[in-house]
């Protein structure tokens, strides 16, 4: 990467990351897949109740594998045969786990965090419940603001999350969001997290590389 966009990039990230320790988030940085479990390893304990939302980048970064092979009470609601019911008992358990991961739609410099949910799983517990959230994303993620946000989300994120995921929406035929009333439609929780109650609740750790949607 040339010099002088990796200064550009570097500098977000610093100020992202001072307006989230002032929102009570803490924040951290690290350039690759491999800090990334490093420093899982250290804010994830053994043998606690650790529990996920949809997330790409989770699987990206190596992370589902990770919560697998550790020595820890992992609620995998990817698990092969899992039924629909028994998912939705893992979904109640991850407000009382230990650890909650999953990724951001979008972070703003301000230390700000926007996310669209289809039927809250992820973003409920992001709010409230688990002892620690840990949201990781990559650096295509960070916007200027609110507005960038959801411009982002609704434009390009959820486009390609509802073609993923196979819906017969009107955001996978024109690949831009209408705001449509199509019961498909996967962008139905909208929520701005500004900061939290609980100094280093939520932790947020941004990856050096483009990751997820």
């Amino acid at each position: 990467m040339d010099n002088n966009v990796s200064w550009y990039i570097e500098k977000k990230i610093e100020r992202t990351i001072k307006n989230l320790n002032n929102r009570n988030m803490e924040g951290y940085y690290v350039n690759d897949e491999q800090e990334l479990i490093e420093l899982l390893k250290e804010l994830i304990s053994e043998n606690s109740l650790v529990g996920v939302g949809d997330s790409m980048t989770l699987f990206q970064t190596g992370v589902i594998d990770f919560l697998r092979k550790e020595n820890l009470n992992f609620l995998d609601k990817y698990k092969c045969g899992i039924t629909s019911e028994e998912k939705r008992e893992i979904y109640i358990k991850n407000f009382s786990a230990d650890t909650f991961l999953c990724s951001t739609n979008a972070l703003t410099e301000e230390g700000e965090l926007y996310n669209i949910d289809g039927n809250g799983s992820r973003v409920a517990p992001m709010l409230y419940g688990p002892k620690q959230v840990i949201l990781v994303t990559g650096i295509n993620k960070i916007v200027r603001d609110i507005e960038e946000a959801e411009k982002r989300v609704r434009n390009y994120a959820a486009p390609i999350d509802a073609k993923r995921l196979g819906k017969k929406t009107p955001c996978v035929e024109l690949g831009y969001c209408v705001d449509c009333k199509n019961t498909n439609r996967i962008c139905n929780d909208f929520v701005i997290v500004r900061g939290q109650f609980v100094k280093g609740r939520i932790k947020v750790i941004i990856v050096g590389e483009q990751l997820g949607y």
